[in-house]
């Protein structure tokens, strides 16, 4: 896990993902842009480590082995309601599985697809932060 100070006015983002290169590049790649980013790759030790009321974002991968995005998500809003979160998927199947059931509500501009470039990482960031 990655947890540094944020400096002041620092949008502060926490990436979940299994895989811990996804989760290496995604943080270089925003640290660059100016984010200060909380990352990890098992999602109980995120959830254990969740702060309310600390993140500008937070980044999910849907399919990790024994709680999924979608399960992460809700825990984390049991937590902080207020808290924003999009999603990381490189399956479409996976995420309309998901989308058509118990998720519909959620919007379909907080769903990102993998692999993604950095540029495109930051303005979908962006996008969200500011949106929300």
């Amino acid at each position: 896990m990655n947890q540094k100070q944020p400096q002041q006015g620092q949008k502060r983002i926490l990436a979940v993902d299994d895989e811990p290169d996804l989760t290496t590049i995604c943080s270089l790649a925003l640290e660059h842009y100016g984010f200060k980013v909380d990352t990890f790759n098992d999602s109980y030790e995120a959830l254990s480590r969740f702060r309310p009321d600390y993140y500008d974002l937070v980044i999910l991968d849907i399919k990790m082995p024994k709680m999924d995005g979608f399960e992460l998500y809700n825990e984390l809003k049991k937590r902080d309601s207020n808290v924003k979160v999009c999603f990381l998927t490189a399956s479409e199947l996976y995420y309309e599985e998901f989308r058509k059931k118990e998720y519909c509500a959620l919007d379909k501009n907080l769903f990102i697809q993998k692999p993604i470039d950095n540029e495109e990482l930051l303005k979908e960031v962006n996008k969200i932060i500011e949106s929300c």
